[in-house]
């Protein structure tokens, strides 16, 4: 134990050469990502995130690895979620775990070399296998919790996109337009449903007009999920008029035995609009 408190502590007093070392051997050709950022302020954060890292790897030494990982957790969330690490690429990320990896195994070396103390190849093999492992296991870590975040931000992108391109828009008296555009994915059309049952109850909507006129295919689930959004506008005291379908998702909804007889339909929004009598109601002389 007094031997890896020997190393540990020889391992700390080398932590900012292993800062600086490892920055300057970094090969910033690639433009993309932190590790060739030329601000000022993103290198020293870069530098400071590295010289944290030495400071936690080094316990690795002398602490049980289930501590140890327990205390390194926070800098590896700290660095998965870190926007300029985000948007570095993953195999640069883990070249640099490697690299350093390799600085680590060449300090050990030195340790051994200046120490005062004979070390069996038994006890070498030990702290490398050490090492090793928790550069992996770390590393790992890393990777993963960089995904995570990575997913959960393009979760976050696709709602805002789904939420952008079904606009749910105020006409007046308790009525609204859903202009639909582009293709619908089984996705997309669960998010037109929460978000236009939702935008309708919050705005005291009564009337919808639906148009499809920009849609250009769906297939046969996103089709029924269309028509389930009618239903549940209908349960909600929404009254709702289609228009612009076309022959394809006509052909769609039959094959399904979908029931028109109970939906309002026009072959285009201003024939929709026009047969509304809020709108062709005229003012008394």
């Amino acid at each position: 134990m007094q031997r890896n408190r020997e190393l540990h502590d020889f391992l700390l007093h080398k932590a900012e050469d292993l800062t600086e070392q490892w920055y300057e051997s970094l090969d910033k050709s690639d433009p993309r990502g932190v590790y060739a950022s030329k601000d000022p302020k993103v290198i020293e954060t870069l530098k400071g995130q590295n010289f944290e890292f030495h400071q936690h790897l080094c316990k690795v030494f002398i602490q049980p690895m289930d501590q140890f990982l327990e205390e390194f957790d926070d800098w590896v969330m700290k660095i998965a979620s870190d926007p300029e690490h985000l948007s570095t690429p993953t195999y640069l990320i883990m070249r640099e775990f490697l690299r350093v990896r390799d600085q680590y195994l060449y300090f050990v070396k030195e340790f051994i070399a200046v120490s005062d103390h004979a070390y069996t190849q038994e006890q070498i093999d030990r702290w490398k296998e050490v090492l090793i492992k928790a550069f992996d296991i770390v590393t790992m870590r890393v990777v993963e919790e960089k995904s995570n975040q990575l997913d959960t931000r393009i979760d976050k992108q696709q709602k805002t996109i789904n939420e952008l391109s079904s606009p749910l828009i105020d006409l007046s008296n308790g009525r609204a337009l859903l202009p639909l555009v582009g293709d619908i994915d089984s996705s997309r059309a669960s998010a037109i449903m929460d978000n236009t049952l939702k935008g309708c109850t919050d705005k005291g909507i009564d009337q919808l007009f639906i148009d499809l006129s920009g849609v250009y295919l769906v297939d046969t689930m996103v089709a029924h999920q269309i028509f389930q959004l009618i239903s549940g506008l209908q349960l909600i005291g929404v009254s709702t008029t289609l228009s612009g379908i076309r022959p394809e998702i006509a052909h769609t909804a039959v094959q399904l035995g979908i029931d028109f007889g109970q939906i309002s339909i026009t072959p285009t929004l201003a024939q929709a609009i026009d047969r509304d009598p809020i709108y062709t109601s005229k003012p008394s002389s």
